[in-house]
């Protein structure tokens, strides 16, 4: 019997773990950082004041000591070894939605599946985890943002989408519905910490987990294939698309990263 696609959302929380951090993943990280500081100049260029970006960086909580271990043990013990089998990477990146939003995800290439997880790094809380089997993922396109002719907003920077149902095309209903999640592919940008240091430059190097995700997605295809589905992944390097005009609320949002865990004056939000 065909095993069904577990790609829907499911919410879960916990408090701090017990366990240790996995030593063999902070390494790959720290490994990851030498990588990525030869690639820092193909990265988008941040044209703030050098002081004013740094002050705006730090009030990410993810920055916070002990706050990144911590959130990779949580993140970590919600994985099921049954379905999910092995974590092999661990990336911080900022999830963009159909109508420009802004999100602050963890993303874990485990065996079988691509888990994104939203992550509070104030409360230590998963409060949300969407799974994608590796084996589905059938396309994954990279490049520059772009938007219709007659749109008002725009994107720096570029990004990866991956999409794992070819057959399946988003409704008109959920492109106009800003709370839709219901979409067969998914897209990653840079997180706004990936030039804080060599550390977060590889956590959150969408290069190297294109490829990764590449590798993983393909040995997927060749260990559990899909009946009547074509087998392999298609990488194309093209403007990724996204279908906003005016896009207030995401302006908003973005301007003031209502989508990550950041300290808002004597606040945490």
């Amino acid at each position: 019997m065909e095993e069904k696609p577990q790609w829907g959302l499911s919410k879960s929380s916990s408090g701090p773990g017990d366990s240790e951090p996995d030593a063999s993943l902070m390494e790959h990280t720290e490994r990851r950082s030498e990588e990525a500081e030869a690639a820092r100049d193909l990265s988008p260029d941040n044209s703030v004041e050098p002081i004013l970006a740094l002050f705006k960086t730090k009030r990410f909580f993810v920055l916070r000591p002990g706050t990144l271990n911590q959130a990779i043990k949580e993140v970590k013990a919600m994985v099921n070894k049954e379905v999910d089998g092995s974590v092999h990477s661990i990336w911080l990146m900022t999830e963009v939605d159909h109508w420009n939003n802004e999100k602050e995800r963890l993303v874990l290439i485990t065996d079988n599946s691509l888990l994104v997880i939203k992550y509070d790094f104030i409360m230590f809380m998963c409060e949300q985890i969407q799974r994608i089997p590796l084996n589905y993922i059938d396309r994954i396109f990279h490049g520059t943002f772009s938007f219709p002719s007659a749109s008002l907003l725009q994107r720096e920077g570029e990004g990866v989408r991956i999409f794992w149902d070819r057959l399946r095309e988003p409704s008109f209903v959920s492109n106009w519905n800003p709370f839709t999640t219901n979409f067969p592919f998914i897209t990653f940008t840079y997180h706004p910490v990936w030039n804080i240091s060599d550390t977060f430059s590889a956590l959150c190097d969408i290069h190297k987990f294109r490829e990764q995700l590449r590798e993983a997605a393909q040995k997927g295809h060749t260990m559990s294939p899909v009946p009547g589905k074509a087998n392999g992944v298609l990488v194309l390097n093209q403007p990724i698309l996204i279908e906003a005009y005016v896009g207030v609320m995401s302006f908003l949002g973005n301007q003031n990263k209502l989508g990550y865990s950041i300290a808002r004056g004597s606040l945490g939000y």
